[in-house]
């Protein structure tokens, strides 16, 4: 006897349908998976023949296939064994396949027929609804998490005799509860009122976080860069649920979301070590896996002491940089992952970290300066919008007991800008001035003639590049934008050219 059960594989950060097909057939004893199973998937009848002995359920001695359909897609993991274990009862006639046909089944099967969570299991759950797919039959530690997708009556289990009482209505399983998510702001006791002077930084943090801009920190060491990448979150405004979702799915996929917090609610801050490899970076390994610029979609990478990084590693940024999404291509196949971040980078001006400061001499040849600020290519500078010196804290800074601007005045003028953005770019897939394209910048990045002229003058001292040119204007929009202007003025646009001060071929 034949019957199908649906079920999903991972591709990337999403799930594709599969058909589990199980045949019964008279023939000597066998069971054979096709249907191109990589080796997690052709150990699961070693998996679903114990669970199902160990619970119990007797099958008849058949020639047993077992067909993962499309056929040409390969399967990883083992998120088919309750599937196949439902599809072989199914066949056996010891639970209902019509009933069983119009769910979805994901789960691990233990020897003992207890049902072990997987990862990817909010990508399984998005793919159930975009199928119209109404039922999920999942592993209970894995319910919370495929509970925030509206739409799909989730169904924990926590081994296989539950699910076969549940299919034979013994014993109805309760859906899980849909799961209320709240965005939060968790800063761990951190606040821009805590950085003692630095007002010019702070300023171009405002920026970035406003428009969504890359954003370079250059200064001696102790000046505060890394204490002011991390309050950078602070700022930031709040996930909506589409963002939260898309944040979620890469996580999920890498299994580090857990039932207690089965979404993640705040902008992520992924700080990688210089040592990172491209692969951990971007993403990479057999099956593709997302890497670091993934896990830090719709939030913040920071790349402390950028020199440091190995230049073939953060030459693959530029594809991400500039798209928002990177595409890794195997042998095995083609992953394409989410990768819309804010960059922000640190670095010093030499190796000692003391040029051009006054407050020690500093050691380092001109050769090896130059060589040092060399190892960030003129492309990738190309793409950090901001370039901002970050000097070194006067004692009278340090002790001044004078009030600062707290983290949360400075996120209320961000979201207003954002607003104002969100208002601007309804109806596209762009959601902030820092991802404009060219079009979109023509149309809301007009200049009269003085800012126009302003312009030209810098571009032809700096030496600048057109994407420079473009990046200006993205800056001078978002500037506008805190100040509640709807024209770019020539005070927006100087005070965008002042960030490029990193920019080759300098006058």
């Amino acid at each position: 006897m034949q019957t199908s059960v649906n079920c999903a594989a991972l591709a990337g950060v999403s799930a594709d349908l599969v058909k589990v097909e199980v045949d019964l057939a008279l023939g000597l004893p066998a069971f054979m998976i096709v249907g191109l199973p990589e080796g997690a998937v052709r150990e699961s009848k070693v998996r679903v023949l114990a669970a199902l002995s160990n619970c119990g359920y007797a099958l008849p001695t058949r020639k047993v296939t077992v067909n993962l359909a499309p056929a040409n897609l390969k399967k990883n993991g083992s998120a088919f064994d309750l599937a196949i274990a439902l599809g072989l009862l199914a066949g056996a006639d010891l639970v209902n396949g019509s009933v069983l046909n119009k769910m979805m089944v994901i789960g691990e099967l233990g020897l003992d027929g207890a049902c072990r969570p997987v990862p990817g299991a909010l990508p399984y759950a998005l793919r159930c609804k975009a199928s119209g797919i109404k039922k999920l039959l999942i592993a209970s530690e894995n319910a919370a998490e495929a509970s925030v997708v509206n739409g799909v009556h989730v169904l924990p289990v926590p081994d296989l005799p539950t699910a076969v009482m549940h299919l034979t209505n013994e014993a109805p399983i309760k859906p899980c509860e849909p799961a209320t998510i709240v965005p939060k702001q968790e800063f761990l006791d951190i606040d821009m009122s805590e950085v003692r002077g630095q007002e010019h930084a702070k300023r171009a943090l405002e920026v970035a976080a406003a428009g969504a801009h890359n954003l370079i920190m250059i200064g001696p060491p102790g000046s505060g860069k890394t204490m002011l990448a991390r309050r950078l979150t602070t700022i930031l405004p709040p996930l909506s649920f589409e963002e939260m979702l898309e944040v979620s799915a890469a996580h999920s996929v890498l299994g580090l979301t857990s039932a207690s917090k089965p979404l993640i609610t705040t902008r992520p801050f992924r700080a990688p070590h210089h040592t990172v490899s491209d692969a951990g970076l971007v993403g990479g390994s057999n099956p593709p896996r997302p890497g670091e610029v993934s896990l830090a979609h719709n939030g913040i990478l920071f790349l402390d002491e950028l020199p440091e990084f190995k230049r073939h590693v953060l030459e693959v940024l530029r594809e991400p940089l500039e798209g928002g999404s990177i595409t890794i291509s195997r042998a095995s196949g083609q992953a394409t992952f989410p990768a819309s971040f804010n960059l922000v980078a640190s670095m010093n001006p030499c190796p000692c970290g003391y040029f051009g400061t006054t407050d020690r001499p500093c050691t380092c040849g001109a050769t090896q300066v130059e060589r040092y600020r060399s190892k960030i290519s003129g492309p990738l500078l190309d793409r950090i919008d901001l370039h901002v010196e970050v000097p070194s804290v006067q004692v009278r800074e340090l002790t001044d007991r004078g009030a600062s601007e707290t983290s949360a005045l400075i996120r209320k003028r961000v979201i207003e800008a954002r607003e104002v953005q969100k208002r601007r770019f309804k109806g596209t897939s762009t959601r902030s001035n820092g991802q404009m394209s060219l079009k979109q910048i023509h149309t809301h990045c007009e200049l009269d003639t003085q800012s126009r002229s302003l312009l030209e003058r810098a571009i032809e001292h700096l030496g600048l590049s057109a994407r420079a040119y473009a990046r200006i204007l993205k800056m001078s929009r978002t500037i506008a934008d805190l100040e509640k202007s709807e024209s770019i003025l020539s005070a927006h646009l100087a005070e965008a050219i002042g960030y490029r001060n990193l920019d080759r071929n300098q006058a």
